[in-house]
């Protein structure tokens, strides 16, 4: 049993930060329904394609059941409401007024479910000047600052290569999913969690406010080069490879000098501490540069890590799949999407020694479990679900499928 056992979610949201959210929560065992109305989730059109379906979707929208509901339909909102009285979660991430134009205002459904927690999810939040603009991650990632802070000194911002600020969101609303459901056990009543791609994009930031409000210093990019301490930068190996390399402290750095002949350095007052090795930037890096130089990137590790200096090869995608490491740590997982088709992914980051977390259910297809779905929730017969697709309400798989 996962942590969340017996906890029913349902998962309005679209693209990337909603559904990670909602797939975490069916990670950890709650009973998560994929809710997609008219053509399905956008993202299902997104390449690369696996059968017929984008990889981006299967990798935000596993360990889920899949219903398919007309929202634009007045039954299928009334179906929405019937799932929602029965339901401990739900999470949507349209631009705020959305869900209020289909009657399903957090006011209205909390009427419905007094013990409901609603996530929230939008590009700026659900007040605010900014509140009502669409924001997809590219947005709230030149808005927030990150890419002001991301690529080479001497050349333009450029973003980071994956929807860092549609992650961060997604993971902030499941922890204010947890603390909100912690917080029922005591009050017994739900509550909104607001979490905007903007905010949890600035969350990142770290020293870069207060040193902007406080000192009037504008953090920019640095490359790949460390912004506190020296030697912290990546440094090319005699066999091309590029290695990173970081002496977080003076033993650190001193145990460098030392695997590199050089311990005299130590007593070089422009070496002594690391405040003087950053003044001496040039010449801290030169030294590494010129030692890297003679040594291939596996000897650089070797040796580097003997020795207790932190160092790593930058790894390409390739290298990752194959990483020790996360093969031993069955980091990797793969999941029998049926039809001889196996999809190998990321799997769960959380390890609980009790209640294990990790995928529970494949991808479902668009409406796959319409059925069974308003059968189990809502106890309806045959009859009712033939009028609800007659009426256009649902639609999706049937039983018969």
């Amino acid at each position: 049993m996962g942590p969340l056992e017996g906890l029913k979610v349902i998962d309005l949201a679209r693209f990337v930060a909603g559904p990670y959210c909602a797939m975490m929560l069916g990670d950890m065992g709650a009973e998560v329904i994929k809710v997609e109305s008219g053509g399905g989730d956008s993202l299902r059109q997104y390449p690369p394609d696996l059968a017929g379906t984008s990889l981006n979707f299967h990798v935000m929208n596993r360990s889920k059941r899949g219903i398919a509901l007309d929202l634009r339909n007045r039954e299928g909102q009334d179906v929405l409401k019937a799932l929602v009285a029965e339901a401990d979660v739900l999470v949507e991430n349209f631009v705020p007024g959305t869900m209020e134009k289909m009657g399903c205002s957090w006011d209205e459904l909390r009427a419905i479910n007094p013990r409901l927690v609603m996530a929230r999810i939008s590009g700026f939040g659900q007040d605010g000047p900014y509140a009502p603009r669409p924001c997809f991650d590219s947005a709230a990632q030149a808005m927030s600052g990150l890419m002001d802070l991301t690529g080479p000194p001497d050349g333009p911002p450029a973003l980071m290569g994956v929807f860092v600020c549609d992650h961060v969101a997604g993971l902030h609303s499941t922890i204010g999913v947890l603390g909100a459901l912690h917080a029922r056990h005591r009050t017994g009543r739900g509550q909104v969690v607001d979490i905007s791609l903007l905010e949890s994009g600035a969350s990142l930031l770290m020293t870069a406010i207060p040193n902007q409000i406080l000192n009037g210093v504008t953090t920019t990019r640095t490359g790949a080069r460390g912004r506190a301490v020296a030697p912290s930068n990546v440094f090319q190996a005699r066999d091309g490879a590029w290695v990173l390399v970081l002496c977080g402290g003076d033993d650190m750095f001193e145990r460098f000098l030392r695997v590199a002949g050089r311990p005299e350095l130590m007593h070089d007052p422009r070496f002594a501490s690391n405040a003087a090795r950053v003044a001496n930037l040039a010449a801290t890096e030169a030294i590494v540069e010129a030692w890297a130089a003679e040594r291939d990137g596996g000897e650089i590790e070797a040796i580097l890590g003997e020795a207790g200096v932190p160092c790593a090869r930058i790894a390409t995608v390739a290298d990752v799949v194959e990483n020790p490491q996360l093969r031993h740590r069955g980091f990797i997982v793969e999941i029998d999407q049926g039809g001889g088709v196996t999809l190998p992914m990321q799997g769960a980051v959380p390890r609980l020694s009790d209640t294990p977390v990790g995928p529970r259910r494949r991808t479902p297809g668009t409406g796959e479990h319409t059925d069974e779905i308003l059968e189990e929730w809502l106890g309806y017969g045959p009859d009712r679900i033939s009028e609800l697709r007659a009426s256009a309400a649902v639609s999706g798989r049937t039983r018969a499928d």
